[in-house]
């Protein structure tokens, strides 16, 4: 009788414990159900109701509950579509590049030139005040910078460097990279800055007193260590590239194409699910280049 009593405790007492890891267990999921919540209502279900349109049919002013694959077959057999899905590319990779030029520059100074932390961040807050401003006011602003008659071309003119107005400056891809660059590259300066000033200077001064000189730091060590924040800048530069459509309208004068363009001109003109197709198709081509950018660099250090 008495181990018996004393059995009967030590069962209750296991009962409770698995219980308690039951519990244990469950709270994490139940913390993250607002944020799974949040998602599913302003992420999930938009992406899969898209998805459900573009196999829809339209017939004039209505849509078609239907299931049918002529939007997809015009988007990836068509030539205007492949011809814009390069011209969109072609737009990301020059813009990556500049961006990564002028954010690897800018960061690399902030981190490692600028000797005081007050400094840094002062000279940093000058670099993000103009993007607080809205992006078609700063695209406007180009305009009369790069006309025809506008202050670049007088200037030129007046230092007699031409004898004419350049007419490539402003209406042309020229002018639409020139907008991208200037929009875009504080999402390549703000990573790379962070993964800069994580940067151990202890690394620095081995190399240095290794023997390797200013650029052969920079090539085996600020470099391979400052990748993440590269990965991270990319992903955000050639997304907004390829999803924005204002600014190729806006700097293009209307004779350039992007794919968000293309989609934008289907709306108005109420194809809807043809413009669902192009967008579930954009959405792959983008996801499948992040797939690669993450394959080749782990950007976990940075999360």
């Amino acid at each position: 009788m008495p181990g018996l009593a004393a059995a009967v405790p030590a069962g209750s007492a296991a009962a409770g414990r698995r219980a308690g890891r039951r519990r244990g267990s469950a709270v994490p999921y139940l913390q993250s159900l607002p944020l799974w919540l949040v998602l599913g209502v302003f992420l999930l279900i938009p992406i899969l109701t898209i998805v459900m349109v573009s196999f829809w049919d339209d017939e004039e002013y209505a849509l078609v509950p239907t299931f049918i694959l002529d939007n997809y077959r015009d988007a990836l057999f068509s030539h205007v579509t492949w011809s814009t899905y390069l011209s969109t590319l072609r737009y990301a990779g020059i813009v990556w590049a500049a961006t990564l030029m002028i954010g690897f520059a800018v960061a690399y100074y902030l981190a490692f030139h600028v000797r005081t932390m007050l400094w840094r961040m002062v000279l940093f807050q000058i670099c993000t005040i103009p993007f607080l401003t809205s992006n078609v006011i700063r695209m406007i602003s180009w305009i009369p910078f790069l006309g025809r008659n506008g202050l670049l071309n007088q200037s030129l003119m007046d230092l007699g460097i031409t004898s004419h107005p350049l007419e490539f400056l402003l209406f042309s891809p020229f002018a639409v990279i020139l907008a991208f660059v200037h929009l875009y590259t504080l999402f390549m300066v703000v990573p790379i800055f962070n993964t800069m000033m994580r940067i151990d200077r202890s690394l620095i001064e081995a190399a240095r007193d290794a023997g390797a000189g200013p650029l052969g730091v920079l090539r085996h060590v600020v470099i391979p260590l400052s990748l993440p924040g590269i990965s991270i800048g990319t992903i955000f530069v050639v997304t907004l590239t390829m999803g924005d459509f204002v600014t190729v309208q806006m700097m293009s004068g209307g004779q350039s194409a992007s794919v968000g363009l293309m989609m934008k001109n289907q709306i108005s003109l109420l194809q809807y699910p043809t413009a669902a197709a192009q967008a579930v198709v954009l959405l792959l081509t983008v996801l499948m280049i992040v797939w690669v950018i993450l394959r080749v660099v782990d950007i976990r250090k940075e999360l």
